[in-house]
């Protein structure tokens, strides 16, 4: 048999383990049945990703040398340590923090202090001045902190919502406008970002803004910029932007790529 056959064979044996062992179970009072419920449920995965996993074909041949191929993944998957139970953690401080952020009801951001340094001394605001100064430092660093995570050198793959959510659209839109008006003369930016960025009033003096100024490449910083004017056109009920041609290329499969391989036949449990 070649490869695909083989692999076709090994599937095929896994699902008929698969049957039978099902078959079994329902022959067993509740209580055993819920004791083998992660198995099953294991199994299943396994299945599934049987459905679409090419092995090479002396992996095949071996694992069809077995009388029980799917019995014995199972056992090795339940050897290997995973982190299992930290995400069921996440999972449940991330619901317990959302539900408690609901009960504090909606978010009060820290407002942006629309009045330069020297007013704030003048007339006793330094305090209000500083901790608007401090946010807008702390929304810098966050904003950076999303791109390098999501950028990969090439592709910049990031959700600008934690930091909306976090600092508030009106800080996120002042600091990245901060970061354009600083190099309106840089050509990465683009002419539809500098616009936007020039409408929106700064309250300090152009060197004053130097410690929130988002120090990153300008080509990636104008992406994030772009998903965060989406990310707010969208919260306002907005069409999305068109995207540019480039981007509907870059969206296009590669001439000559591999497409997905088609699911084999399975018996709908």
């Amino acid at each position: 048999m070649n490869t695909e056959q083989l692999n076709q064979a090994l599937y095929d044996k896994m699902a008929a383990e698969q049957k039978e062992f099902r078959a079994q179970l329902l022959g067993k009072t509740p209580e055993e049945i819920l004791d083998h419920a992660y198995e099953y449920a294991m199994r299943e995965d396994i299945l599934v990703e049987m459905e679409t996993l090419e092995l090479p074909a002396e992996q095949a041949e071996a694992l069809l040398s077995s009388s029980t191929p799917l019995a014995d993944v199972y056992q090795e998957w339940s050897d290997v340590t995973t982190r299992h139970m930290e995400d069921i953690r996440d999972a449940i401080e991330a619901r317990a923090g959302s539900l408690l952020k609901d009960r504090q009801g909606p978010v009060h951001y820290e407002p942006i202090y629309r009045q330069s340094g020297e007013y704030a001394r003048e007339h006793g605001e330094l305090d209000a001045f500083r901790a608007s100064r401090q946010a807008n430092v702390a929304c810098k660093e966050a904003i950076e902190a999303a791109i390098r995570a999501g950028f990969d050198g090439v592709h910049l793959k990031t959700d600008p919502r934690d930091v909306l959510a976090e600092f508030g659209p009106e800080r996120v839109t002042y600091v990245l406008a901060a970061t354009i008006q600083s190099k309106d003369w840089d050509e990465r930016f683009s002419r539809s970002n500098k616009t936007w960025a020039a409408a929106i009033p700064m309250f300090e003096r152009e060197d004053h803004r130097c410690p929130y100024i988002v120090h990153i490449h300008s080509t990636v910083v104008n992406g994030f910029v772009d998903m965060v004017r989406r990310e707010l056109a969208a919260a306002r009920g907005q069409p999305a932007k068109k995207p540019s041609i480039r981007e509907q290329l870059a969206a296009k499969p590669v001439p000559g790529s591999k497409s997905a391989v088609k699911p084999k036949d399975r018996e709908v449990r």
